[in-house]
């Protein structure tokens, strides 16, 4: 049986989409990470059912069209409305260890909330992954709507809570809107 120790959530059903039998997904991870996952597990009535994808389209960065396996109907999908998704921490853990100094992909983190540690303030959600330039950022939608760039690098990281989903960061004074640098 799956219990809830067992699982690290990955997103939220939305709503069915169209006459194929698809629902509409937002995701924490990149949509192409779906694929490394054997289910989706959500919780039905109180007991964690994994679903199986069997096919999926992307919406926009975050948001794809899932087509659950068995499930044909709008009717069905409706149990699905508004659940969380939750994948295998195993698994999570097993994609993890595949990347570099036991890093994980910063995927990963959409969704979690950046805390500094000194003052231990809350600087925001990360809300996506810039990955165009040859230093990686967290892009951080902070309290006021303002987006935070902050570079993913191992120095800065204090610690990672997956539980909670936060990562605890000291960041260079200056690297923040309202620091004094």
């Amino acid at each position: 049986m799956i219990g809830r120790d067992d699982l690290v959530e990955m997103g939220c059903y939305n709503k069915p989409h169209g006459v194929n039998g698809e629902i509409s997904a937002t995701m924490l991870c990149d949509i192409d990470l779906l694929d490394r996952f054997s289910c989706l597990v959500s919780d039905i009535d109180g007991i964690f059912v994994p679903f199986f994808v069997e096919g999926k389209r992307p919406k926009n960065e975050q948001t794809a069209l899932l087509k659950i396996d068995g499930i044909d109907s709008d009717e069905d999908l409706r149990m699905l409305v508004n659940k969380q998704i939750f994948v295998m921490k195993r698994e999570y853990e097993a994609l993890a260890a595949e990347y570099d100094c036991d890093e994980e992909p910063a995927d990963l983190f959409i969704g979690f909330e950046v805390i500094e540690v000194e003052g231990d303030r809350v600087i925001g959600e990360i809300v996506d992954v810039d990955d165009s330039t040859e230093n990686v950022l967290f892009v951080v939608e902070d309290a006021m709507g303002r987006e935070v760039l902050i570079p993913i690098a191992e120095e800065f990281i204090d610690g990672i809570d997956h539980e909670e989903r936060r990562i605890y960061m000291n960041l260079p004074l200056g690297l923040l809107p309202g620091d004094a640098g």
